[in-house]
């Protein structure tokens, strides 16, 4: 089981670290919820915002417990837990590709019996240089469970479908051993399916981002998918695709009043966007589940949303302020102020020194930011965004792609406790913008520092540590 703390530091930059990498014997919700507890008490964690995690029944049940033992978060952990987007883009997909598409299955065939033999491969090839196409790309195999391969596979033969022609015309076995040789119209069928699925990379690669702020922008990317659905819907080869494929969505997605609180706090902290976005959004939301509203209802619903949202995050405003003493010294000032006030009239003197003289004194920070203008949207502006949510598991995915093994074989009868440390050090040193490696000579000489190392690895031993295989 991997853990990644993501966070914004004081220069508003967000950070991404590893900081668990354990073996876990149970896939018992509980018992994953406890290994992270430990976790997170360990690193001696004491403000944790929320958790993404993959749809598994185990891990909801993970997220009860946690929930259960941080009695003071934030109304009382119904917003905690964030579903990761890729993956809910996966199973979306793959309701999608369970339809048998004929001219899709005709060009896997293809595929398959080309990359089936070594002469194949050559001569195809040579079919690629003799039509003139002046790549590198070579037809791709796709797995049954990853929808993004189908889509490479079928994104590089429309690519190559000349190539395919010209193959077809030399290789006189080809037609015979599949009996049907794939020709145009499948290959505008193919590409009819790369300009729909491609919307779905695009939205994966997006929220697979793990150095930077990406949960104010969850709602619309969702929101544009369910638009890219609906634009689809009517044509007539994927109607019944789209009609599975929605009902999917509509399960995560449909129900705006399931959505995290912190997805609609994140939108109004996003300066580019405020108020003005989530209205819009409360709209369109309204709209696509509620066809029968008129346009005066959907707005005076959005309206009421909008305002519901607005209330919930003044109460969450609050409550930090209340946590943290923020601004309290500031108030406690300016009540001790004392007007000077030429005239007799005691009870104008008391209003003055009330502070009721500028009401705009007495509206908390948030309240002045929210009636602020927008800053005007721009996509180099940084935003600095104090939600360091993730929307997305594949961040900490993308850790085990290290380009190299951590290990080498004379390593590989490491502790466990021993490979974490490896695997995190690594993951903390490329991603950290200090230089760490300049300091290591230092931290190596440091007595102390060698003693806690020292013991560290006596306690393993002691507690007789499984090796971890590799």
């Amino acid at each position: 089981m991997v853990v990644t703390a993501h966070f914004i530091d004081d220069e508003w930059v967000m950070h991404k670290r590893v900081i668990n990498f354990r073996q876990i014997d149970t896939h018992k919700g509980e018992e994953i919820g406890r290994e992270l507890l430990a976790c997170i008490h360990g690193w001696g964690m004491k403000n944790v915002m929320s958790m993404t995690v993959d749809n598994a029944t185990s891990n909801d049940i993970a997220i009860e417990f946690l929930v259960k033992m941080f009695p003071t978060i934030y109304d009382g952990g119904k917003h905690f837990h964030i579903r990761c987007m890729a993956h809910i883009l996966n199973l979306i997909m793959k309701v999608g590709l369970k339809y048998h598409n004929y001219h899709v299955e005709c060009v896997q065939k293809a595929v398959k019996y080309i990359r089936g033999s070594t002469q194949n491969i050559k001569k195809f090839k040579k079919a690629i240089k003799d039509v003139g196409l002046e790549t590198k790309k070579f037809l791709c195999g796709d797995s049954p469970t990853r929808w993004n391969s189908t889509f490479e596979l079928l994104k590089t033969a429309y690519e190559l479908w000349e190539a395919f022609v010209e193959f077809g015309i030399k290789e006189k076995s080809y037609e015979k051993d599949l009996q049907r040789v794939i020709d145009r119209l499948d290959f505008e069928a193919i590409k009819e399916m790369v300009d729909f699925l491609e919307k779905f990379k695009t939205k994966t690669e997006n929220v697979s981002a793990s150095t930077k702020p990406l949960v104010h922008r969850l709602i619309r990317e969702i929101l544009d998918v369910n638009l890219h659905l609906k634009k689809w819907s009517t044509k007539v080869n994927f109607v019944h695709l789209i009609l599975d494929m929605k009902d999917k969505y509509d399960k995560y997605w449909g129900d705006y009043a399931k959505m995290s609180d912190y997805v609609y706090f994140a939108i109004l902290l996003d300066p580019t966007m405020k108020s003005q976005l989530l209205l819009y959004t409360f709209k369109e939301m309204i709209g696509s589940k509620n066809e029968k509203l008129s346009k005066s209802e959907i707005e005076l619903k959005a309206y009421e949303m909008l305002y519901e949202v607005e209330r919930k995050i003044e109460k969450f405003f609050k409550t930090y302020v209340e946590k943290y003493d923020m601004g309290g010294s500031s108030q406690q000032q300016s009540s001790q102020q004392v007007v000077d006030w030429d005239d007799d009239n005691d009870f104008f003197g008391n209003f003055l020194n009330s502070g009721g003289d500028n009401s705009d004194a007495l509206e908390n920070e948030l309240i002045i930011y929210l009636k602020e203008l927008r800053v005007t949207y721009n996509k180099s502006f940084d935003i600095l965004n104090i939600l360091g949510i993730q929307i997305s598991t594949v961040a900490s995915e993308s850790a085990f792609s290290t380009s190299r093994r951590v290990l080498t074989d004379y390593r590989a009868n490491l502790s466990n406790v021993i490979v974490e440390a490896l695997l995190c050090t690594q993951d903390w040193v490329r991603k950290s913008r200090k230089p760490i490696i300049d300091n290591v000579d230092n931290i190596l000489n440091d007595d102390e520092v060698a003693m806690e190392i020292e013991e560290a690895l006596h306690n393993d031993k002691a507690m007789g540590k499984r090796p971890m295989e590799t």
